[in-house]
């Protein structure tokens, strides 16, 4: 059995997963790697990939029993895989809120208890979940989105409570807007409101606008391989704009952030 570090990175088809894995790989780590299909995905050097889908109970165990199976334990768990939605509160069907909710919250809540076991009995373990600026701001036309993220903080910041008496510690990476393509493949919400058109329209524009021009994924990589191996912090927020917005949320009253967040989206 190998003695170096057993990571698992949930999403590491494209984006900030596979460039956390490919960076904790070049840490020396034994690195296992969920994507939907192997078969569709790109090979990344140093990565294992395990074929998984979070949104689904039995494709999660089998995925996780098939690692521990090879390895025998995993030291550090990264919850990245995720998906955005477009559209105002009014217009999102619950139903669309559920698949979200299902990949984003029932997603980590899945690998989560699959991992926990084998992690109570080897008495240590690192569950690194990866959150958004919009887990603790305000999204408009990305309310469930950010809904989902401000319950995963929620979700973190308990379980750290509840499973650090056997070694296990969770943490949170809070990234701002990324070069990915999460907003880009992100689904609208499909019953349109003419009334909030012209918003939304704003919203969207400012949203592509600033990933067209936000670093690449490498810093939050960083950021996730620190938060998984280095001295443990509940929260994390990569250099730059998602280390500002912490701030300002934090020691700025309330009405100068709101504007602030409003002018920067083009709203009124």
């Amino acid at each position: 059995m190998s003695t170096s570090t057993v990571v698992v990175v949930t999403g590491v088809s494209s984006g900030i997963g596979r460039a956390a894995a490919e960076q904790f790989a070049k840490r020396g780590c034994q690195v296992f790697g969920t994507v939907r299909s192997i078969a569709k995905a790109s090979p990344l050097a140093g990565v294992e990939f395990v074929e998984m889908d979070v949104r689904d109970d039995a494709s999660v165990r089998l995925g996780i029993q098939s690692i521990i199976d090879r390895t025998k334990r995993i030291d550090v768990l990264v919850n990245n895989a995720g998906m955005n939605m477009i559209g105002a509160v009014e217009e999102t069907a619950t139903v669309e809120a559920a698949a979200l909710f299902d990949t984003n919250l029932f997603g980590i809540l899945r690998t989560t208890q699959a991992i926990l076991p084998h992690m109570r009995i080897q008495r240590y373990g690192r569950i690194v979940n990866v959150s958004s600026v919009l887990g603790f701001l305000p999204a408009p036309y990305m309310g469930l989105y950010s809904a989902s993220k401000h319950a995963v903080e929620g979700l973190s910041e308990t379980l750290d409570h509840e499973v650090r008496q056997f070694g296990i510690r969770v943490t949170l990476v809070e990234p701002a807007y990324t070069r990915t393509n999460l907003e880009a493949n992100s689904p609208q919400a499909s019953s349109r409101i003419a009334d909030y058109g012209r918003e939304r329209d704003l919203v969207s524009r400012s949203v592509s606008n600033s990933v067209k021009g936000a670093p690449e994924p490498d810093g939050v990589a960083n950021t996730i391989v620190e938060a998984a191996l280095g001295t443990w912090r509940m929260r994390r927020t990569p250099p730059g704009q998602a280390s500002l917005l912490s701030k300002l949320r934090r020691f700025m009253p309330a009405g100068p952030v709101d504007a602030s967040l409003r002018k920067a989206l083009g709203l009124a």
